[in-house]
């Protein structure tokens, strides 16, 4: 439906209206389904005004439909319930404004609700947003907690309570929000969000009481499952009571069963820590008086030892030994020396009685020649020669009478 215009030639606001209602008119009827938020039905009227909204986004619509078409399921439907309606759309040109003009409505029934969930369910599962390696582990002791619960709500006084009676010095960043009807899955999902982006925050509980399925169908919206997913920070999930089972709590890092089991959950007991920094400070005592007395034990059982009570006694023992061997050392090399000195005095004795000096004692001489040689036979000098003749005192010449 292209139209030339230009700034010299522009269209009349009703030409445009017109335009705009042919080209609506052209559509044929729709299923639309959606959440009633306003409904008027005034007495003796017979049109019923009621605005139509996505329970997931920021975005409604105004349908009309005769008094016999509600009338049918007027009984069933009301502000705030889910509805089906066969309706084709109508624009109206004095106002230039769009409606639906319904033919049919259906209620959505809790079992359908519950049907489509499932297959959410199902849907959300196969792309491992509920995988049990994408939980985050809470701190042990969160600073500052970031709360998402209704305004003045018993959920958010039951948290509030329970968490500073178990640790008084607990700080708390709340985002008040609704938490049902057509604006609950908005404002939960920007708490959320607003919360995650706070540094300070160490784990976000999203709390609501109990209700019924309808009440808890925001807490099941992809929108929000989704933005949970994509948290940074731990958030825990306290929707309800425990037959309660949205699909928050399979996305969340932690399911707590209602409102103050999540703040027994995310906050420690000052008590009980207490209590058990007793009983650890009392084990550790235990365990070092007892390490202590068995090295007593073992210090004692060492010092009771022969070797620790006399600790001379060995030495004494080897001094004896050695002072023994000593005494026979010297005893042996005592023999061995009188051994010695007697063959050396046996030895001498032979020598000395046969050494030439001792034979020239007993009246021997010795001749010489006077080349020194010895004289052994007579016939080796001659007649006239001069010798030289060797006693034990001395020694004289001598010549040779032949």
């Amino acid at each position: 439906m292209a139209v030339n215009t230009s700034p010299e030639t522009p269209l009349p606001v009703g030409e445009v209206s017109r335009l705009i209602g042919r080209w609506i008119d052209r559509l044929g009827a729709v299923w639309v389904e959606g959440q009633i938020t306003q409904l008027s039905r005034r007495p003796g009227a017979g049109v019923v005004f009621l605005t139509l909204r996505d329970p997931s986004h920021d975005i409604s619509v105004s349908v009309t439909c005769y008094r016999q078409v509600f009338d049918a399921v007027a009984d069933v439907v009301g502000e705030g319930a889910r509805v089906v309606v066969l309706a084709k759309p109508e624009w109206y040109a004095p106002r230039g404004q769009l409606s639906l003009r319904a033919a049919e409505i259906r209620p959505v029934g809790v079992g359908e609700l519950l049907a489509r969930l499932e297959q959410l369910k199902k849907a959300l599962t196969a792309e491992g947003l509920f995988a049990p390696e994408r939980k985050k582990p809470l701190p042990f002791l969160p600073q500052l907690i970031g709360l998402v619960c209704g305004r003045a709500s018993a959920a958010e006084r039951d948290v509030l309570e329970n968490a500073r009676h178990r640790w008084p010095a607990v700080r708390f960043e709340v985002r008040n929000v609704a938490v049902q009807g057509v604006h609950a899955v908005p404002q939960v999902v920007q708490a959320v969000k607003e919360l995650d982006g706070l540094a300070d925050v160490d784990v976000i509980v999203v709390a609501r009481g109990g209700g019924s399925v309808e009440d808890l169908l925001p807490f099941s919206d992809e929108q929000l499952v989704r933005a949970v997913a994509q948290c940074r920070t731990p958030v825990v999930s306290a929707i309800g009571h425990e037959p309660d089972n949205p699909l928050l709590d399979h996305v969340a890092d932690l399911r707590a069963s209602t409102p103050t089991d999540a703040a027994k959950k995310v906050v420690p007991d000052v008590g009980e820590e207490f209590e058990r920094v007793r009983m650890l400070r009392d084990r550790a005592r235990r365990c070092v008086s007892a390490s202590v007395e068995r090295e007593e034990r073992g210090l004692a059982h060492a010092l009771g030892r022969p070797s620790m009570e006399d600790p001379h006694r060995m030495v004494d023992e080897r001094a004896d030994h050695v002072t023994s061997l000593l005494d026979r050392g010297r005893r042996t090399l005592g023999h061995l020396l009188d051994r010695a000195d007697s063959e050396l005095t046996h030895t001498q004795a032979r020598v000395v009685a046969l050494s030439p000096a001792a034979t020239l004692k007993r009246g021997y001489a010795v001749l010489q020649r006077a080349d020194g040689h010895v004289v052994r036979d007579p016939e080796e000098v001659a007649g006239g020669e001069a010798l030289r003749a060797r006693v034990a005192e001395g020694e004289f010449g001598v010549r040779v009478d032949v």
